[in-house]
């Protein structure tokens, strides 16, 4: 998918959000793209999904007929090679705070509105801990601002991940890209996605980016260059992981509730300290039932 239709996308979702005041043609010409062509896109998107739902269905049966031959060995491969994008099976179903920290991430790109154009930003967050874990601001939609909040999040807090660790995003164009599911996949971690349109299926992650820009888009409509917009964001992200207490959180700051889960320790002096939170399941059941699925129909 080119970079025009990962704006349209974006003017879309953007359109859609709660809250939103910019027109089509405000969006569009911020995002550089024509009213004519966004229009164009919504009109082909019935085609697109028939060619996606034709695609899937001859890899279906191009990987049958292989199996059956023998080669099961060479299907990632033969599936690497005939696919142009991928959405994986939601393994998640909203359960974002059953398996303790670090098992769950959550993970979306939002734009931010400045002098007459945007900043993308793309986040990954603990949905246990509420952590932001990592987050790249970029210019542009091309999908290395994206790759690189995977390798920040692996430089940074890769030691506390689990084998089972799942990264769950929409089916957003650089989600379902080769160079991410492959990036993925080398971090070995295991990729969810929300269903078709759901933003309910990452609700933590959706609210996490509409309190930021309640609390930052006034300073970010008046900065005048990007590299403004950026220590706007990273003054957020330092006050929101180490300053911003939550009720829900034991009334610490997300890094605060991570050290408290992890060490049993309550970082603060008061009376009848709270006891630390108990995981309703076990990291194993975390996407069984999409597991269950595929077994069932092999």
């Amino acid at each position: 998918m080119n970079e025009s239709s990962c704006a349209y996308e974006i003017i879309q979702e953007t359109l859609q959000a709660a809250g939103n005041s910019l027109s089509v043609s405000s969006l569009c010409s911020m995002a550089g793209v024509s009213r004519s062509g966004y229009y164009a896109w919504l009109k082909a998107g019935p085609i697109r999904e028939a060619q996606e739902q034709k695609d899937r269905e001859d890899f279906d049966l191009v990987l049958e007929a292989y199996r059956m031959r023998g080669y099961s060995k060479g299907a990632k491969g033969i599936y690497m090679a005939l696919k142009t994008s991928s959405v994986a099976d939601n393994l998640l179903r909203r359960e974002f705070e059953c398996y303790g920290p670090r098992m769950v991430l959550l993970t979306d790109i939002t734009y931010l509105p400045y002098n007459g154009t945007f900043a993308y930003l793309s986040t990954i967050l603990d949905a246990f801990t509420k952590q932001v874990l990592s987050y790249v601001l970029s210019p542009s939609l091309e999908v290395d601002f994206v790759l690189e909040t995977i390798e920040q999040l692996i430089e940074r807090h890769g030691i506390s991940l689990h084998a089972e660790t799942v990264i769950h995003s929409d089916q957003g164009c650089h989600y379902t890209s080769h160079k991410f599911i492959n990036i993925v996949q080398d971090k070995g971690l295991r990729q969810s996605m929300s269903r078709k349109g759901n933003c309910w299926d990452n609700a933590p992650q959706e609210s996490f980016f509409g309190h930021m820009k309640d609390h930052i888009k006034d300073k970010v409509a008046a900065c005048s260059c990007y590299g403004d917009v950026k220590a706007v964001v990273d003054d957020y992200m330092d006050y929101y992981n180490n300053q911003r207490y939550q009720w829900r959180l034991a009334k610490l700051s997300p890094n605060e509730y991570y050290q408290f889960v992890t060490s049993g320790i309550y970082p603060l002096d008061v009376p009848n300290t709270p006891a630390p939170p108990a995981y309703e399941k076990q990291p194993e059941e975390l996407g069984i039932h999409a597991a269950g699925k595929k077994t069932g129909n092999n």
